[in-house]
């Protein structure tokens, strides 16, 4: 199972468009609250379309909440940050995995990165910029994590209608 965690998430089409990439490849979504937002905003439901019905979503009232009902995963759980020394792609996922992304201002928290250096990684940027979008990271992230699975119960190959 692929576990996406987003720490604190603030802005609403981010998350939409999350859900749906989580909808359309079985992967569980974890919202880590304070969130910047109410679920019911209409610009989260727009982005995430007509898909909600299809996601597991779980809450938690804050990350010790999230890291305490996870604490049997806690060595499946990896930290997407740039600050990381690992290249995301340089890691062998494990079957339930916890990808994690911080809030789109601020990232993951410094306190929670150095207390778990080894699963840290980053996707490969320009050193000039800040980051890239969270829901385009989380994309990367799933489909790598997805690739190495060999896109295991997903659809691999289309067809015309004709």
């Amino acid at each position: 199972m692929i576990n996406i965690v987003l720490i604190e998430p603030e802005i609403p089409q981010n998350v939409g468009n999350i859900a749906r990439t989580c909808a359309v490849t079985g992967t569980r979504l974890h919202l880590v609250e304070p969130l910047g937002f109410v679920i019911d905003d209409a610009k989260l439901k727009r982005a995430g379309l007509d898909y909600w019905h299809h996601l597991d979503i779980t809450y938690y009232s804050g990350t010790d909440d999230f890291f305490q009902k996870n604490e049997k995963n806690k060595d499946s759980i990896y930290f997407f940050t740039t600050k990381a020394a690992n290249l995301y792609s340089d890691i062998k996922y494990p079957d339930n995995v916890f990808l994690v992304f911080g809030k789109e201002t601020a990232g993951i928290s410094e306190d929670i990165l150095t207390k778990h250096l080894d699963n840290c990684v980053r996707i490969p940027m320009k050193d000039t910029l800040r980051s890239l979008n969270l829901s385009n990271s989380v994309a990367i992230a799933v489909y790598e994590t997805l690739r190495q699975r060999n896109f295991d119960d997903l659809q691999i190959k289309g067809k015309f209608a004709n």
